[in-house]
């Protein structure tokens, strides 16, 4: 059971969010557990559609890049995020995230982008300052 608040090490957040399969978003910042709410059409759905569009499309034309949609970023052993896009280059083309044998992404990507209208003070300060490491 995963639960909001729970304060946990990296380890043990990916073993219980593995077991909740009604869970869609969770994340672990600085070992707290945090939960998304259910997802609106017109304040997340559709900009996030048109966000991953625009990024897909960049992808298409531009070599050793990679987008990924809602993967989860291991940033440390109490740092887990999982934000709604994410830009990354390979690592043979300069890139400084990787991905692990177990396909996690370890380390910041060079670009995460958060669809947000509730969480705007938490995404733009914890998470980024987070990613900036």
């Amino acid at each position: 059971m995963l639960e909001p608040g729970d304060h946990l090490t990296r380890a043990e957040f990916e073993r219980r969010y593995a077991a909740c399969s009604n869970l869609k978003k969770a994340e672990l910042i600085h070992g707290v557990v945090h939960i998304s709410a259910a997802v609106r059409f017109y304040q997340h759905g559709r900009p996030h559609a048109k966000l991953i569009a625009w990024l897909s499309m960049y992808e298409m034309d531009t070599p050793g890049v990679m987008v990924a949609d809602n993967a989860s970023v291991r940033l440390d052993d109490f740092n887990e995020c999982q934000p709604d896009a994410l830009m990354m280059l390979a690592p043979d083309c300069g890139g400084h995230a990787v991905i692990d044998e177990d396909d996690y992404i370890r380390g910041a990507p060079e670009l995460v982008a958060e669809v947000t209208s509730s969480s705007v003070t938490f995404d733009l300060h914890t998470k980024r300052d987070l990613y900036r490491g």
